[in-house]
């Protein structure tokens, strides 16, 4: 579902004009590291991401996801952004990289 989840991410930010860099996820969220245009407002792009997911990840993997999320939503209305200002993109990438994957 996670390799899923990034195809679907990749595509989805390349409508947008914009690039996955790096993707890792666990096993109730995860993390990715985007480069996009300065004319891309971000909330648009998130949502964007999380509604063409939610909708492909429930029709793909329907039993899978019927196990654990009863309601037909997929993702909170939740997310986290910062940018990279303060830190190298490599040390960022990093700890994209280190986040644990349920598979692990």
């Amino acid at each position: 579902m996670l390799n899923r989840l990034k195809e679907i991410f990749e595509s989805t930010c390349a409508k947008w004009r914009s690039k996955v860099t790096e993707f890792n996820g666990e096993s109730d969220h995860v993390h990715l590291v985007i480069s996009y245009p300065p004319d891309v407002e971000v909330s648009k792009l998130v949502n964007n991401l999380k509604t063409v997911s939610s909708r492909l990840i429930r029709k793909e993997f329907n039993e899978q996801v019927n196990q654990f999320y009863k309601k037909p939503v997929f993702w909170t209305g939740a997310y986290f952004v910062a940018s990279c200002g303060g830190v190298t993109l490599e040390q960022l990438k990093s700890y994209v990289e280190k986040q644990s994957n349920p598979d692990d």
